[in-house]
């Protein structure tokens, strides 16, 4: 059995996964191109911790579609290697990090320089936490669903919702600098 580190090795690069993405790729980039970073120390702060982070994700996940892009750019502004391993290539993985048994995904892992998996993060709301504050992505998720037949409406209206992009990057902060260690 494979450990999280050794996916980890083997994936590829967070921005070759967005580069040869076959669906929702031109929604995708659109959100990393809009989101902006909080110009409040956290990159710097990140790169004191000398981590690294796993999504295990697929590219026609509406959650995906709006994370993957805020993770990316939080990484490269602290300097972070990501890397992607396909839920749906190899489920062993995914089946480890379960939300209220299901596949939910993207899921973060997040790793010290030694690889030890320091913990998680995702979109779905975990049963019973109320610390979470992860309800939005799916209170999102269900517009795209609605949408999801005509991608230029769909592409549209993310472009109306760049705030809202903002929201998904400060709650995946947050959840760095509550959940994992003090920052």
């Amino acid at each position: 059995m494979k450990t999280e580190q050794q996916y980890f090795e083997e994936g590829k690069s967070i921005q070759t996964y967005m580069n040869d993405m076959s669906t929702l790729k031109e929604e995708s980039l659109a959100v990393y191109e809009q989101f902006q970073l909080p110009k409040d120390g956290l990159a710097d702060k990140l790169k004191a911790h000398k981590l690294h982070f796993l999504a295990i994700t697929e590219d026609w996940c509406g959650d995906a579609m709006m994370i993957n892009p805020i993770i990316r750019k939080v990484a490269e502004a602290a300097g972070i290697d990501v890397r992607v391993a396909l839920r749906d290539a190899d489920t062993e993985l995914i089946d480890r990090h379960l939300t209220n048994g299901g596949r939910a995904i993207p899921i973060i892992l997040i790793f010290n320089n030694e690889g030890t998996l320091l913990g998680k993060w995702g979109p779905v709301l975990p049963k019973f936490s109320k610390s979470s504050m992860s309800f939005v992505p799916r209170f999102l998720q269900k517009k795209i669903l609605r949408l999801k037949k005509n991608k230029k409406k769909l592409f549209l209206r993310y472009e109306q919702d760049i705030k809202k992009n903002q929201l998904f990057g400060r709650m995946f902060i947050t959840a760095l600098k509550k959940q994992y260690w003090q920052l």
